[in-house]
């Protein structure tokens, strides 16, 4: 574990803690930096597995809530039907990831594809911001059991990288009626369950293959996804309650095209 390495771990985890609950796409940022500044994780272990930083950020932030909520639970329906709900949208990336990860990473870990639905992506979200679509719900305990089954699918969509876990379950919910704030609020408690399943399967499918070099480099990497994560959690809230997703929208569109001219250019 050399000095470039624990540099780019870094510069990986700081992205992965920056992007991971805004609508950009964390891992397809992950995998077009780390192919510029080549960095390589054994079936790119290191990506998924720094992100139980970000998953901790989310829950320190969100601890007095989710605590209240566990407390709730025994007697009143519901704090049961929005644990209830957040499970059922849970489920369809459960299943389908369970079943098709290894094809997914093999096949569409690629920075073409990634540049592709980053650029896709972007004008989409600058649509759907744009669009005076019918406001139903501002308040996820408000979200029905089907509707959250229905934001699950939306979020298997982030199994391509670039599409964007958050984007997917944000637009998803702003389709079927939610507010800004509450779309965002639901994919935050939404990205607990998923992401702590893509942790514990891609341990389990690859710490054999792991060394003491990566064992380190992920140590520091989900330290320091940790800090940035905590960071945008606290702020995106209240951003996008004022100002929308345009921003990220444009984001996601300047950094596909960027990728494409690197790719053009460097390869």
């Amino acid at each position: 574990m050399d000095v470039a390495s624990i540099g780019k771990a870094v510069v990986l985890a700081l992205v992965e803690g920056a992007t991971e609950f805004i609508p950009v796409s964390s891992t397809g940022h992950q995998l077009l930096v780390g192919h510029f500044i080549g960095f390589e994780s054994p079936n790119n272990t290191f990506e998924v597995l720094i992100q139980l930083g970000a998953i901790l950020a989310i829950v320190g932030v969100y601890f007095r809530q989710l605590l209240d909520l566990l407390l709730r639970a025994p007697r009143d329906p519901g704090a049961r039907r929005f644990i209830l709900a957040i499970l059922i949208a849970f489920l369809p990336a459960a299943i389908i990831g369970g079943l098709f990860s290894k094809y997914i990473k093999f096949y569409l870990f690629n920075p073409w594809i990634i540049c592709s639905t980053l650029v896709a992506g972007g004008l989409v979200l600058l649509v759907i911001d744009e669009t005076d679509l019918e406001q139903k719900y501002d308040d996820v305990h408000e979200y029905s059991l089907p509707m959250a089954l229905k934001i699950g699918f939306f979020q298997c969509l982030a199994m391509i990288p670039g599409v964007s876990r958050s984007g997917a379950t944000i637009v998803g919910a702003m389709l079927m009626g939610s507010g800004k704030r509450a779309a965002t609020e639901f994919s935050f408690y939404l990205a607990m369950p998923t992401m702590a399943g893509a942790f514990a399967k891609d341990l389990l499918d690859n710490y054999k293959n792991l060394s003491k070099d990566d064992v380190g480099l992920i140590a520091i990497g989900f330290v320091v996804a940790f800090l940035s994560a905590l960071f945008v959690v606290r702020k995106l809230l209240d951003y996008v309650s004022r100002h929308g997703f345009a921003l990220f929208a444009w984001w996601r569109i300047v950094v596909g095209a960027a990728g494409f001219a690197g790719l053009i250019v460097f390869g």
